[in-house]
């Protein structure tokens, strides 16, 4: 097909397709020119002061002078190769969790829910094997955006199967819990779960005490986001045939073996799309822990624009952090679509 064949078939197919793209293609016009010529015609980016900039474009010498800060807060910057190695650690253990052959997928989906956080908790932490102990209240920018959103995700994700498969269970007392606890947490909203981690657990922890912001928003957001996992999962398991439960409680699986090895493993292919959409809202609404004290990268560009050098970057701090949010959440969007596609028959193949 030509272009001009794409063009008529798919833009002017219609008299009313044809007046929706000409006013599309007004709107573009209208508001694509001037956002070109402030973002990238007039903008500067050389210089390190206010000095170097103009009135009449973007101001991007603030994000170059602070691109550091906007990424790892306050993170010492010898030990920033540890936050490197922690997130090259996280991307390569999920595409291989993604490619491997079906028989090592549950070896390789261990390696990532267990093993991984665990080893890019020792590397930003320190402490141990010589390396230095790094404070979490120097923690800060995107790294805690992410870092929140991969214990939360884990967590809610773990949790949420638990508690679908206690909202399904057969005892009156599990499936109760399972739902009491789901209808509440998913009835509250998250700033007031916030709220409640910072100020009210203090409260209930022995004298001489304390739990550290930053595990309290960690386990704030793990409980939140259980309860949504939970109901993601619980659709993914009401989609399974019960046919083959019971065909497979026939050859004498038990219970526990049909749910681990037949049941979850179809219900959780299932689920994908549901689940890859919680940890981008997720990742999202990690920028509400700036509220409670948390420094995360919107929360940092918002203490940056305060600087009497820098006042008036508004416009330059959220259109920076608004790229870098999208970018990030359609990297997200593509591991998503690349684990759709690892079908029942090519994970069968590649074994």
């Amino acid at each position: 097909m030509t272009a001009a064949g794409w063009i008529k078939r798919n833009l002017f197919a219609t008299w009313w397709s044809s007046i929706l793209t000409l006013l599309m293609v007004a709107l573009f016009g209208i508001v694509i020119p001037p956002l070109l010529q402030w973002a990238i015609t007039n903008a500067t980016i050389s210089g390190t002061t206010r000095s170097a900039c103009t009135d009449t474009g973007a101001c991007w010498t603030f994000i170059k002078v602070r691109l550091d800060l906007f990424f790892y807060g306050l993170y010492p910057s010898p030990e920033r190769w540890r936050v490197h190695a922690a997130f090259l650690l996280l991307i390569v253990s999920t595409v291989l969790t993604l490619k491997a052959p079906m028989r090592y997928q549950a070896l390789a989906g261990l390696t990532l829910l267990v093993l991984v956080p665990v080893t890019a908790g020792v590397l930003l932490v320190g402490g141990v094997l010589g390396l230095p102990y790094v404070p979490t209240n120097a923690w800060g920018g995107l790294m805690l955006n992410v870092l929140l959103t991969v214990v939360a995700g884990v967590g809610g994700f773990i949790l949420g199967i638990v508690l679908a498969l206690g909202r399904r269970s057969r005892l009156p007392v599990v499936r109760w819990v399972s739902v009491c606890y789901i209808e509440l947490w998913r009835g509250v909203p998250l700033l007031t779960v916030l709220f409640m981690a910072m100020l009210l657990v203090p409260l209930f922890m022995p004298r001489g005490v304390t739990v550290d912001n930053l595990v309290r928003a960690m386990l704030a957001l793990t409980l939140f986001t259980g309860a949504y996992m939970a109901e993601i999962v619980r659709g993914g398991l009401q989609a399974i045939p019960r046919g083959q439960v019971e065909a497979a409680t026939a050859l004498g699986l038990r219970p526990w073996k049909v749910q681990l090895f037949i049941v979850l493993p179809q219900a959780l292919r299932l689920v994908i799309p549901g689940v890859a959409n919680t940890i981008i809202d997720l990742f999202k609404d990690t920028t509400l822990v700036s509220i409670v004290g948390l420094f995360d990268l919107l929360g940092v560009v918002n203490q940056a624009q305060k600087d009497q050098a820098w006042l008036g970057m508004a416009r330059e701090g959220y259109a920076f952090a608004a790229a870098v949010f999208f970018l990030s959440c359609l990297l997200m969007s593509m591991l998503s679509r690349m684990a759709e596609q690892q079908g029942p028959d090519k994970a069968k193949h590649r074994a």
